[in-house]
């Protein structure tokens, strides 16, 4: 297939098996609208059934979403013929799939179709469990136009865990809106005097997040920080930690300065309240929530970890300390919490190589160099 015209619109199917809130469902919605307001029709197909916030956020946007039922069997026929349906219905030109059922199957309906496929990998935590995935997302390396990865640090990972070539891989960083945010509703909701310095934190409530570390540190420095500080938790969709942290918090005295919300829409807002925005996951691919806060132009800590360091350099936009180390953590934040001069500092940097290399029109363009390239060897 062919288009007119190098800078002809395009019919893109954008594809995820899960629905958030979460940083690969915010990367979608963002690239999907960004993709629409550049003049093509988009297309996001997501999981029938399922939390319904990513196809609730598309429809906010003007966007309509297709919903398709996701089946738990190794192969499963229904599933493909569904998203055949959806391409074929829709005229679609390019399929862009992410993370691993939708790679898998969106490669083979997109051969079928015979229309060009790419898809991106957000993370790997979970796709070296069984050898059949790792057989599976060779063969969709192979058989799709372009596998992309979100940091450097993946692409080394996935390479070594799947014994393929690291230039089989092309690295696109993810990119965030470059939104203001106001601080007074949360500032309201949580009673947080304007004295008082917030940590601000971004994940969904898993074990790799970190959130048990945080909350470590923050206790330790308890005895010793003159100042008061509020820790706020934007959990997404929650998970399987809520109830250790909810229970540590409270049995360390430290619940009425904990917050932990799900859910959460106003995500900008919450960085504009923050002083201070840390990441401390055990491992990270290329967190939305880090680029959110640099663009914000918060002082961040965050573990060196995944694709972070790509984005931060360490005490130039942000402090790095390694991940799962409660002493280190304790230290950094004892630093940005007695500083409010070297947030400043550190803030600004951050948004400066934010806004040069991660926001939305920067992946967009990017992606729709690939989706043009595929376009022109089909």
């Amino acid at each position: 297939m062919s288009i007119q015209g190098t800078g002809a619109p395009l019919r893109i199917a954008t594809m995820l098996q899960t629905d958030g809130p979460g940083g690969a469902e915010s990367m979608v919605f963002r690239l999907s609208e960004q993709l629409r307001d550049d003049g093509h029709t988009v297309l996001p197909v997501t999981a029938q059934g399922g939390i319904g916030w990513l196809g609730e956020q598309c429809r906010r946007a003007g966007l309509t979403p297709e919903f398709v039922r996701i089946g738990h069997r190794w192969i499963d026929t229904v599933f493909l013929r569904d998203l055949l349906g959806v391409i074929r219905r829709h005229s679609i030109q390019v399929v862009h799939s992410h993370e691993f059922e939708m790679a898998v199957y969106g490669t083979l309906a997109a051969r079928i179709a015979r229309i060009p496929h790419i898809f991106t990998m957000h993370g790997g935590l979970t796709v070296w469990k069984a050898w059949q995935r790792r057989v599976a997302l060779r063969w969709a390396i192979r058989n799709s136009n372009r596998a992309v990865v979100v940091s450097g640090a993946t692409r080394e990972q996935f390479a070594r865990e799947l014994s393929v070539r690291e230039s089989s891989l092309l690295v696109i960083p993810n990119g965030v809106p470059v939104v203001a945010g106001d601080p007074a509703g949360p500032r309201e909701e949580f009673g947080i005097d304007p004295s008082e310095v917030v940590v601000l934190a971004v994940g969904n409530l898993e074990r790799n997040k970190g959130h048990r570390e945080l909350l470590a540190a923050l206790l330790s420095l308890d005895s010793s920080a003159t100042v008061r500080w509020r820790l706020i938790i934007a959990g997404g969709r929650g998970g399987p930690e809520r109830d250790f942290l909810v229970e540590y918090a409270r049995a360390n005295g430290m619940d009425g300065r904990v917050h932990i919300a799900l859910g959460r829409s106003d995500i900008p807002d919450l960085q504009a309240l923050a002083d201070i925005f840390v990441m401390p996951s055990l491992w990270e691919g290329m967190p939305m929530a880090t680029l959110e806060a640099m663009v914000a132009g918060k002082a961040i800590i965050a573990s060196d970890t995944g694709g972070i360091p790509e984005a931060l350099t360490h005490e130039r936009e942000g402090l790095l300390v390694p991940p799962g180390d409660v002493g280190a953590l304790t230290r950094a934040l004892q630093c940005l919490l007695h500083d409010a001069g070297r947030r400043r500092n550190l803030g600004g940097a951050a948004r400066e190589r934010a806004l040069a290399n991660f926001t939305v029109q920067a992946m967009t363009d990017r992606y729709q160099t690939l989706y043009r390239e595929a376009l022109s060897r089909t």
